[in-house]
C-alpha cells in the first residue's frame, strides 16, 4: 500500500494557530471536499485555527468491485456483519498519528487538536481518537459509525475516552443507515464516552443546520473562553 498521501491541504484562520483540526474526507472524495469547512464553522472572532485536510491513499475498494479510489481502508460491505479491514484502519490511524505529531511539533498540544471526518473519515477519527494514548480536544464524526465496535471495550484507551465526541447522522441515510449510527452511539456511551448525538432530515450528506450545531458544540466544549489573544 502506498502510504504517501502527499502534502495535506492546510488552511489557517489567523497567524500563529492555537488549535488544529485534522479533517478526514469520505470514501472516493479528496481533501478538497471540505475546503470550505473553516468558513462554514462559526469560529470565535480572532481565534486562529489550523485546518489540516489530508488525502487518503488510493486503494482498491472491494465493495466497489475493486475500483481504485481514495479510501482510508477497504470496505467489503456496509452491513455490520461484513468483515472489517483492521489492517487498513491501523494504517489510517498511523497517518493520523503522524499528522497529530506534526501539529505537536508546531506547538499545538494534543489537548488542542480535534480529529474529525465525514463517513469513512469519521470512522477513522473514532477508531484513532479513542485508541490513542492521550486524550484529544475533541472527536467529530458526521454520517459515520464506530469500526470494530465488538472489540472497542477491550481496545479503548482509558485516557482517550475522556475526549468529548460529536456525532451527527441523517435519518434518511441510504449508505450508512441510521441504526448503524445509533448502535455506535450506544456502544460509546456504554463505555463511558461523552457523546453529543444529533440527527437530521437528510440522506448521506452535510446540511447547514448540522454545521451550525457542530459550531455551537465546539464553542461550548472545545474553544475555551480563557484563551487570550
Amino acid at each position: 500500500m502506498n502510504m504517501n498521501i502527499n502534502k495535506p491541504l492546510e488552511l489557517e484562520t489567523g497567524a500563529a494557530p492555537v488549535f488544529s483540526v485534522i479533517w478526514l474526507h469520505g470514501l472516493g472524495a479528496d481533501c478538497q471536499d471540505f475546503k470550505d469547512l473553516p468558513d462554514m464553522l462559526e469560529l470565535p472572532s480572532g481565534l486562529p485555527v489550523r485546518f489540516v485536510l489530508p488525502n487518503a491513499p488510493e486503494r482498491p475498494i472491494t465493495l466497489n468491485g475493486g475500483m481504485v479510489m481514495r479510501g482510508w481502508y477497504d470496505l467489503t460491505g456496509l452491513e455490520v456483519v461484513k468483515q472489517e479491514d483492521r489492517a487498513g484502519l491501523n494504517e489510517a490511524s498511523q497517518i493520523v498519528e503522524k499528522l497529530v505529531e506534526r501539529e505537536c511539533e508546531r506547538g499545538i498540544p494534543r489537548s488542542r487538536i480535534i480529529v474529525g471526518g465525514f463517513s469513512q473519515g469519521g470512522a477513522v477519527a473514532l477508531y484513532y481518537g479513542l485508541r490513542c494514548k492521550q486524550a484529544l480536544a475533541g472527536i467529530v464524526g458526521l454520517s459515520t459509525y464506530l469500526p470494530l465496535a465488538e472489540t472497542f471495550s477491550a481496545e479503548k484507551s482509558s485516557a482517550a475516552i475522556q475526549t468529548p465526541i460529536f456525532l451527527a447522522h441523517g435519518i434518511f441515510d441510504p449508505v450508512l443507515v441510521l441504526a448503524l449510527g445509533e448502535a455506535s452511539r450506544q456502544v460509546l456511551q456504554e463505555n463511558a464516552c461523552t457523546v453529543e448525538w444529533r440527527t437530521y432530515q437528510m440522506p448521506h450528506t452535510v446540511v447547514p443546520e448540522e454545521l451550525k450545531d457542530l459550531s455551537a458544540w465546539l464553542l461550548a466544549k472545545i474553544w475555551p473562553a480563557e484563551v487570550k489573544l
